[in-house]
């Protein structure tokens, strides 16, 4: 593992389409000939120094963890405009299930009426409304940052590199899509995690490839299930969506930075610093898994979190007392070279090798 891994600055190309990525990968096809002219229309705005960019498209918020489980909202955008809001991921299991069927339309009818995240708890649904709120709340930054990536600027962000969705968690296991960007463009994808075991052996091996090339070719999430494949499917789409939404962020981060420093000076223009939420590949320990996302902002560690964690007998003592821990190690050292917590060796072992991995993405 690599020791002492600070962030490393992120290059902008200077000729890009005034669209950016937001439009590139804001789930329509790259052939869709409705997504071509809008994106004339936007140039053309550009050129005479038109109004702000709008964002559209399918926005996904981080997961909020709650007492009861996590709650995750999907924004659809027109225009600036929420136009729709649903929970991919909501509380559910025994009094759950009643509690979620109440709470959730009222949720997002809510987030659409306000179109903010200034929404009132839902009655009898505490926690599942204050997960609701913090879900919702990321996807309108994602939002924001999105629009001000489509702004019509000279140079608009050229993204390449590789994001990892978070994993999807289904009925046979795990599903975690990973993609690779090229100015722009999906140019592959890969399942770095799919249900194994028995049976969903034969139905990974046949469904992922599958999945992973109708991906490259729709250049959106918007992709149909592979048959005899649901679940896997769904949480396929799932992650991928996730990791679209990360290259989106990336797109934003970029722009905003190359803006600023592009008023200083001419030759300011080609750097940037890395911003937005990058995930970690799973590491795997005597104990379970270990997976870190982090959040960076202006090329710093800005909150450090384990999206997954050995769990279950001493296991959860010890989660509860080292993760906290290494989380605040990590964005006080900006780096993975942090020092294990005491009596929890394996654990600290598998989050730093996870947030190398997520560090490593951040840094290009």
């Amino acid at each position: 593992m690599k020791k002492n891994h600070p962030l490393r600055r992120v290059v902008l190309a200077g000729a890009a389409t005034v669209s950016g990525i937001v439009l590139l990968l804001s789930l329509k096809p790259a052939s869709d000939p409705g997504s071509s002219q809008a994106a004339g229309a936007a140039a053309q705005e550009a050129a005479r120094g038109g109004a702000a960019a709008a964002a559209s498209g399918a926005i996904t918020g981080d997961a909020a963890q709650t007492q009861y489980g996590a709650v995750q909202v999907r924004l659809t955008v027109g225009n600036g405009r929420i136009t729709k809001a649903e929970t991919v991921q909501a509380p559910k299991g025994g009094q759950s299930d009643r509690i979620t069927a109440d709470a959730v339309p009222k949720l997002n009818q809510a987030a659409v009426t306000a179109q903010s995240a200034d929404i009132d708890a839902v009655s009898g649904a505490t926690f599942t409304s204050a997960g609701y709120k913090k879900s919702l709340q990321s996807a309108i930054d994602k939002m924001k940052a999105g629009a001000g990536a489509s702004q019509g600027a000279a140079g608009a962000a050229q993204v390449s590199g590789t994001f990892d969705g978070d994993a999807a968690q289904t009925q046979y296991g795990a599903v975690q899509v990973r993609i690779t960007v090229s100015r722009n463009q999906i140019t592959k994808a890969e399942a770095v995690q799919a249900p194994k075991g028995g049976q969903s052996d034969r139905i990974t091996a046949d469904a992922v490839p599958e999945l992973n090339q109708a991906v490259v070719t729709k250049q959106s999430p918007d992709i149909d299930a592979v048959s005899g494949a649901t679940y896997t499917s769904a949480g396929y789409k799932k992650s991928l969506q996730s990791a679209i939404d990360k290259a989106n962020a990336s797109a934003g981060a970029q722009q905003d930075s190359g803006a600023q420093q592009g008023s200083k000076a001419p030759e300011a223009s080609g750097n940037g610093q890395a911003g937005g939420t990058f995930t970690g590949e799973a590491a795997q320990t005597q104990y379970g898994t270990v997976q870190v996302r982090i959040t960076v902002s202006g090329g710093r560690i800005t909150k450090a979190e384990a999206v997954q964690a050995p769990k279950g007998g001493q296991s959860d003592r010890i989660t509860a007392d080292a993760v906290p821990e290494l989380n605040q190690a990590a964005v006080a050292a900006g780096d993975a070279d942090i020092d294990a917590v005491s009596g929890a060796t394996y654990t600290s072992a598998g989050y730093r090798e996870s947030l190398q991995s997520a560090l490593d993405q951040a840094g290009g």
